[in-house]
């Protein structure tokens, strides 16, 4: 990857809950085809790998994400540390999930986004964080598509109720 050309891809995210939009790495593939190159932090449907279809509806605006044209297999999750948890022991956690083959990107030193390898056993992933949740140590969500054709959040007032 290192010697890869890499640009930036913008996701729309108008219904999210904290950010309107996001850029992430990619290589240009051609043809309005891009792969994705890092783990989302806020888009829905999208994963480290992906290809997607991107076009820009301006020549001063990054490609727009508009579609996924070729699934990778990675997943992605989220991981929101509460903040009681010390910051070696946030990270001796993430780096014990490389066993199941799991990398982890941070946003921050308590919101982490985590990139399975196809090869992961998402159950066994999630079993793990499940734990972590049971003890207090974190939250977290996965990050499958929650509208069709987007890669945002449901507007607010389809959220389910908790």
């Amino acid at each position: 990857m290192d010697d890869e050309k890499l640009t930036k891809v913008h996701v729309d995210l108008p219904h999210h809950w904290a950010t309107a939009g996001e850029s992430m790495w990619a290589v240009d593939l051609g043809g309005d085809l891009f792969e994705l190159r890092n783990v989302p932090f806020h888009a829905y449907g999208l994963n480290f790998g992906d290809v997607v279809r991107a076009t820009s509806d301006a020549p001063d605006l990054k490609p727009e994400v508009r579609e996924v044209i070729r699934r990778s297999g990675h997943n992605t999750l989220r991981v929101f540390f509460q903040e009681s948890v010390a910051e070696k022991r946030r990270l001796s956690l993430l780096h014990s999930l490389a066993r199941l083959s799991v990398s982890f990107e941070g946003a921050n030193t308590t919101f982490f986004a985590l990139d399975l390898e196809p090869r992961a056993d998402v159950d066994r992933v999630r079993d793990e964080l499940d734990a972590w949740e049971r003890a207090g140590w974190i939250g977290y969500e996965t990050c499958e598509a929650r509208v069709p054709g987007s890669f945002d959040d449901r507007p607010e007032e389809e959220q389910p109720t908790r």
